[in-house]
């Protein structure tokens, strides 16, 4: 793609976004939402492949329905209550409507269907961007309705988004389809606590991104798509190896990495709001997911490829510009616990 036109469309992602965090006003947030799909589409259709086109039909159609929804009951809320503030949304069928639309937008259950096969056609750089970047403006939606909203209605739909990102994802040779996966699940985690904590909502989200994007920049350096080509990992670069392992193992919440630290501080949460029932059922999830992360973790450290290979072993990776990135947001994937004092002592403040 044109480096200038690939400059104004990500421009544009990023004006969509803010002028959704900025926005108070209904019709202004939905430009917002509508600038950043339309942004988006041509990034997602760059390969000109049969299955990149699928991809980006599927995403802007169920974006677009999602828009639709938005504006439908933000004019329902209008016509009925008088208000297009985003605060003042009050009117019962107003609220869960907006709530369906921004769970479709991000891809929580139960209308989570497009985002695995959207994820599954795209390239793994366009496909962090979707994962990361495009969920920040619904959520910054979410948090500012989530009062209310019925909290029955969050806390369902967050335990059936954990238990439906695990199970999803057990059968997955696809590494992006697992990601895709993964996904749902970790945004379940946070819609789950996003009414009684958003703080400890917006922490889940920072390191999920954080944990995500050194998942996909890990991927891309090795160029694996599937657990078998992930395989051959150990020999490209052992380090790099043992370094995706552990960042799979923080994806899974295992302690004493920094993924650990979300599902501790939600599940005392949760336990203190009255909810012991929805923690338990929250924590059972997370060893479906689990499960499959110690798959990728066996296949990357613990199997060894059955091809001979003649050549020499390629040590050393060629230099490229993410791999200052990927360092960085590694360590941070991994070695955040420690500061579990701070943040908490932050989020009471």
């Amino acid at each position: 793609m044109n480096p200038y036109v690939l400059t104004v469309l990500l421009s544009s992602l990023g004006l969509g976004t803010v002028l959704t965090f900025a926005s108070s006003h209904w019709l202004l947030a939905w430009m917002g939402l509508e600038i950043n799909t339309l942004a988006i589409i041509p990034i997602m259709a760059q390969q000109h492949h049969p299955r990149a086109i699928e991809a980006t039909t599927k995403y802007f159609l169920t974006q677009a329905t999602a828009a639709a929804m938005i504006l439908f009951a933000s004019t329902t809320n209008a016509w009925l209550m008088g208000e297009w503030e985003i605060h003042q949304l009050s009117h019962p069928l107003a609220t869960t409507t907006v709530m369906l639309a921004l769970a479709l937008k991000l891809g929580l259950a139960p209308v989570h269907f497009w985002l695995p096969e959207v994820l599954q056609g795209l390239e793994l750089t366009t496909g962090l961007i979707l994962s990361t970047w495009q969920k920040l403006a619904p959520f910054a939606l979410m948090i500012q309705t989530a009062p209310t909203i019925n909290s029955s209605l969050l806390v369902a739909i967050g335990l059936l988004s954990t238990l439906v990102g695990g199970w999803g994802g057990l059968n997955q040779t696809q590494l992006r389809k697992i990601l895709a996966y993964s996904s749902i699940a970790h945004l379940g985690w946070m819609v789950l606590i996003l009414q009684f904590a958003p703080s400890l909502t917006l922490l889940s989200l920072s390191l999920y991104i954080i944990m995500t994007s050194s998942a996909f920049l890990t991927l891309k350096t090795n160029n694996a798509l599937t657990i078998n080509t992930l395989a051959t990992s150990w020999t490209k670069s052992p380090t790099l190896a043992a370094l995706a392992a552990l960042v799979l193992l923080s994806l899974g919440g295992l302690p004493p990495l920094s993924g650990f630290m979300p599902k501790w501080l939600i599940l005392q949460e949760l336990t203190k709001q009255g909810l012991p029932l929805s923690a338990t059922l929250a924590a059972m999830t997370a060893l479906l997911s689990l499960y499959f992360y110690l798959r990728l973790c066996y296949a990357l450290t613990l199997t060894i490829y059955p091809n001979t290979l003649t050549a020499t072993a390629p040590w050393r990776l060629n230099f490229t510009m993410i791999t200052l990135p990927l360092s960085i947001i590694t360590i941070l994937a991994l070695g955040l616990l420690p500061l579990t004092p701070a943040v908490t002592a932050m989020l009471a403040l």
